[in-house]
């Protein structure tokens, strides 16, 4: 036989003397009545003694019931105090928020996000991984993930966090003065394009256009050549040459005229960025405090 459990029984013990009732105390436990007085008489069996009175009307403690009772009791409220301490920590955000992310995404969701959802959740540690390389989301133990939507795997939830953008050719005012502005793509021949370098593949980002329905594909032409996303802006904004990027990640330089978009009329379609995890992730608190970080910000996009 195996060892008997010390703690069978006890909780039917305390439920009966709390209500003097059976049915009561099986109605607490959600058992049946049969259930509660077999587990009493398997424990008065092995205390050896009645630990309670029983009439027909009524059922009270004897004096060895009494002394179990004060005995343990005051343990109970211990360990139903200490269980609602643990249930209310699950629920608490804290722990590890493993995030990897867009590069773009760092100044528009990143910087303003972060401060203040350090501040409102001080027991969550945020572990960024900034990579336009997202393959190894699952394997490298991923929270959520922050990219471009049409990038995302169809099998990931996705919250949108911007609104969305279409991808057009930018250059400064400095610049159009001097060189002028490309009307269609073929244009493009003639200008300075800054070429984008893609980090995670080592290739020449390809400009994409929509021109009489079909998809046009022009490898920019120029000297320069640069795989951070924010130095391409900087360079353009100095009149170095033309960038392709999105009317969402330039807006703050098109807004402080330092860059203008052209072929608007040829953008290939809309996209937008998203927080995207697993649907087994998204109970976690630490994920969930962290989407309404994201909505807020949506929000105030938006309002």
């Amino acid at each position: 036989m195996g060892r008997q459990n010390p703690f069978d029984g006890l909780a039917e013990f305390l439920a009966i003397a709390k209500r003097q009732s059976i049915r009561k105390a099986a109605l607490d436990l959600e058992v049946t009545p049969g259930a509660i007085s077999q587990a009493l008489r398997k424990l008065e069996r092995r205390l050896g003694t009645p630990l309670f009175h029983r009439t027909t009307r009524r059922i009270s403690l004897t004096e060895a019931g009494e002394t179990l009772l004060a005995e343990i009791a005051p343990a109970a409220q211990v360990i139903e105090a200490s269980l609602s301490v643990a249930s209310d920590a699950s629920n608490e955000p804290s722990g590890t928020l493993k995030l990897l992310v867009e590069r773009l995404a760092v100044p528009f969701v990143i910087e303003p996000i972060l401060p203040g959802f350090c501040a409102a959740w001080p027991n969550v540690k945020v572990d960024l991984t900034v990579s336009n390389r997202h393959h190894d989301f699952v394997a490298g133990g991923y929270d959520a993930g922050i990219l471009i939507g049409p990038y995302i795997a169809q099998d990931m939830i996705a919250v949108r966090l911007s609104p969305h953008f279409h991808w057009a050719v930018f250059g400064s005012p400095d610049y159009f003065r001097k060189h002028g502005r490309p009307m269609v793509p073929a244009d493009l021949a003639k200008h300075n394009c800054i070429r984008f370098r893609r980090p995670e593949k080592g290739d020449i980002y390809r400009w994409e256009f929509l021109e009489d329905g079909q998809n046009v594909s022009i490898e920019p032409n120029g000297p320069v050549t640069v795989n951070d996303g924010e130095l391409m802006q900087r360079l353009a904004a100095r009149g170095q040459g033309l960038i392709y990027s999105s009317t969402y990640h330039a807006s703050q330089r098109v807004a402080a005229g330092q860059l203008e978009p052209v072929l608007l009329d040829y953008s290939p379609g809309t996209d937008g960025m998203f927080l995207y995890f697993t649907k087994a992730a998204q109970s976690q608190p630490k994920l969930r405090a962290f989407i309404d970080a994201c909505s807020e910000l949506r929000r105030s996009l938006t309002d």
